[in-house]
């Protein structure tokens, strides 16, 4: 009698689990997987090239990236420390950590701080930041730019809130332009 509940009972679960899997129903780990984007973000190339201003700008621009990141669900920063320069780009890079990472999309940022005064070291509090974003083929898809100085009018604050708010603006352009560029194709 134990033996008929136990082959019984063996046949109904080798029933069941065949029969899920002839769905192809996509388990809940591949379902978000399939969902979620990453995007690398490289560290900003940073105008003047001063190494005492860097780190505190990587850290804001990094600090306003995860922030403002958070608003679009389905992607995840990398963020990746490497330095590729915004004007010269090399594609096959940008290919090679794409793949090594997993990632669908990469943006090389760049973080131009405004010097004013008669001084060597003096920087004014605006800054424009811009970005370019690539695929993970190598494809140039669009490039923005925030001028906070323009844009915001801002004289006041410090220059940490200036790369946050150029960097979000940053986002929110590109954000736009690829929905433009979505709606055209």
């Amino acid at each position: 009698m134990k033996n008929l509940y136990f082959l019984t009972f063996s046949v109904l679960t080798f029933i069941s689990l065949t029969s899920c899997k002839s769905l192809n129903s996509p388990s809940i780990i591949s379902g978000k997987e399939s969902k979620s984007q990453n995007i690398l973000y490289f560290n900003p190339e940073v105008f003047p090239d001063l190494e005492e201003i860097k780190e505190p700008t990587y850290s804001a621009f990094y600090a306003a990236v995860s922030g403002k990141i958070n608003d679009y669900r389905n992607y995840k920063m990398l963020r990746v420390d490497s330095h590729i320069p915004f004007d010269s780009v090399d594609v096959e890079s940008i290919k090679e950590f794409c793949r090594n990472n997993n990632a669908q999309f990469a943006i090389i940022p760049k973080v131009k701080y405004f010097k004013v005064g008669l001084g060597k070291y003096v920087f004014s509090n605006q800054v424009i930041v811009s970005m370019k974003l690539y695929d993970a083929t190598g494809k140039f898809l669009t490039e923005a730019d925030y001028d906070t100085y323009k844009k915001n009018a801002r004289i006041l604050g410090s220059a940490e809130n200036s790369i946050k708010i150029g960097t979000e603006g940053a986002m929110n352009f590109i954000a736009k332009d690829l929905t433009k560029n979505k709606k055209a194709l």
